[in-house]
């Protein structure tokens, strides 16, 4: 049974304010020593056979061993740092990740250490899902559990994929990619949005598939004129258990069956260009692109995005100082307190995070 989740009301008093926050990530190796531990960690207590784990070591080997995702929170964490001490508030910011150093539970003791009774979290996930809302407050809740009664209190931030803070800057990196097509393709060119996939079992269980969408559809306000479609990338499990579809690769054939040009695809499910982005993406995706006669560009993440940026403070903020809660579209903004069943699954779907998720 997972330790207990946090159930903090939306705005704390005076006595129980917030005096930090905590940037929540997945983490990924640094060295090549670091790759199997890592994926072993990934995966752990999901029988996934050593060769396969093997397979995907060799995405991060081909690039030195490394996942790009710690610095990419690096820089986060910097951008953060220097905004907050520009313009408040005065709130030191921590980092700790689920799967790699630092991890939570280090950071935890650190933050207790420095006297921290209550923290914000603001996790790297814009969507509702297990593995990226309700397993990350499992592992505050277990993080905590491991310090004891003296650990800081933690409240999650909610999750953001209509804050007009991500929605903008995906804006401008679907601009910034269109304006790489040579001139004559430009206006033929279909927009390809690429998230990672999930088992049916898992996206039954929460609004995943709907907060895609909805993105999508906000940021596509601003490119009327072009066909979009929506795709999954990083299948994995037994091929029996059905994922969602259609997969990027299978689509990009497809859509070159279909005489299109061109393609820009777009990783609105991911904040950082971190290995599923380099490999998935911009290896096999256009290896596929290139075999099926496409023409293909790759937009960029949010990243260090200013807007993205100011929109982590924003979200800050809300909580901190009860400040409005911006959202764009119908459904508005997301809960702060998660119902007790939010993004449950069942009992053996739970850890669904895969080999081939090689962040």
């Amino acid at each position: 049974m997972a330790p207990s989740l946090s159930t903090a009301t939306t705005s704390p008093t005076s006595e129980d304010a917030y005096d930090a926050v905590l940037l929540v990530s997945f983490g990924g190796p640094e060295a090549p020593d670091d790759v199997l531990p890592f994926l072993e960690r990934v995966t752990s207590g999901r029988n996934i056979p050593r060769e396969r784990l093997e397979e995907v070591a060799e995405h991060y080997f081909e690039h030195d061993g490394r996942s790009p995702i710690n610095d990419q929170n690096r820089a986060l964490l910097t951008a953060l740092r220097d905004l907050f001490d520009t313009h408040g508030p005065d709130l030191p910011i921590y980092w700790g990740n689920r799967n790699w150093h630092p991890f939570l539970a280090d950071t935890l003791r650190t933050m207790r250490d420095d006297g921290v009774k209550r923290a914000l979290c603001f996790v790297t996930s814009a969507f509702s899902s297990y593995s990226g809302c309700r397993q990350y407050r499992e592992d505050l809740a277990e993080a905590r559990a491991e310090l004891g009664d003296d650990a800081p209190a933690l409240d999650k931030i909610r999750v953001f994929y209509n804050h007009p803070g991500f929605v903008s800057p995906m804006v401008d990196r679907v601009r910034e990619g269109l304006a790489r097509f040579p001139s004559d393709e430009r206006d033929r060119a279909r927009i390809v949005f690429v998230t990672h996939s999930i088992p049916h079992t898992i996206a039954r269980h929460s609004d995943y598939e709907a907060q895609h969408v909805d993105t999508c559809r906000a940021i596509m306000h601003e490119f009327a004129a072009y066909a979009w479609d929506l795709v999954y990338c990083s299948r994995s499990g037994p091929p029996h258990v059905p994922w969602l579809e259609p997969d990027i690769n299978d689509h990009l054939q497809q859509l070159a069956d279909e005489d299109v040009p061109s393609v820009l695809v777009v990783p609105v499910g991911f904040v950082s260009d971190h290995m599923e982005v380099i490999h998935d993406l911009d290896v096999e995706a256009a290896a596929t692109a290139a075999a099926a006669g496409l023409t293909f560009v790759r937009a960029g993440t949010v990243g260090v995005h200013p807007t993205f940026v100011a929109m982590i403070r924003e979200l800050v903020l809300e909580r901190h100082d009860a400040q409005d809660r911006a959202c764009i579209g119908l459904r508005g903004p997301s809960h702060d307190v998660c119902p007790i069943d939010c993004c449950a699954v069942p009992e053996q779907q739970l850890r669904p995070t895969v080999a081939g998720a090689s962040r």
